[in-house]
């Protein structure tokens, strides 16, 4: 084999066994927003909604969670905070930019699924965990914001 191939292919590995043996644990802010999708879905699901995917990527745009109850596809987009925290509520944690790219990923999920829904809407879940007691956390569920 030549000398550029097994550089190669010793590089890539050596790339790979840095990324395994090396993974840093998940940055607060990662762990709260999972820690807060998984108390949507359970809030949801409770409520009757059915969930039909989780974090559904669509190129860069990924929708939180997609659900459905009583005929109509929701797509959802859940903000977690902790208590106290600088930027409150979903009218400010929502962008504009982050509309439309839940918007594109919407029009990907059901061109993809070719979901049977005649109608769709796109909701916000709020959850917000307090440092006292974070297995309880406020859960609000605002119905077509967008």
């Amino acid at each position: 084999m030549p000398a550029g191939i097994v550089a190669t292919v010793f590089f890539k590995a050596l790339q790979f066994l840095k990324k395994i043996l090396c993974r840093r644990p998940a940055p607060e802010a990662a762990r709260i927003g999972r820690m807060g999708e998984g108390a949507a879905a359970r809030r949801l699901n409770g409520d009757g909604y059915k969930i039909l995917a989780r974090n559904f990527r669509s190129g860069r745009n990924e929708i939180d969670i997609v659900c459905s109850r009583g005929g109509v596809l929701v797509f959802v987009e859940v903000k977690t905070r902790k208590e106290g925290s600088l930027v409150g509520g979903y009218y400010s944690a929502v962008s504009g930019g982050k509309k439309r790219a839940v918007r594109a990923a919407a029009k990907d999920y059901m061109r993809q699924t070719r979901a049977p829904f005649k109608t769709f809407r796109f909701d916000v879940v709020e959850v917000s965990y307090s440092q006292s007691a974070p297995q309880t956390p406020q859960i609000s569920h605002f119905h077509n914001v967008y």
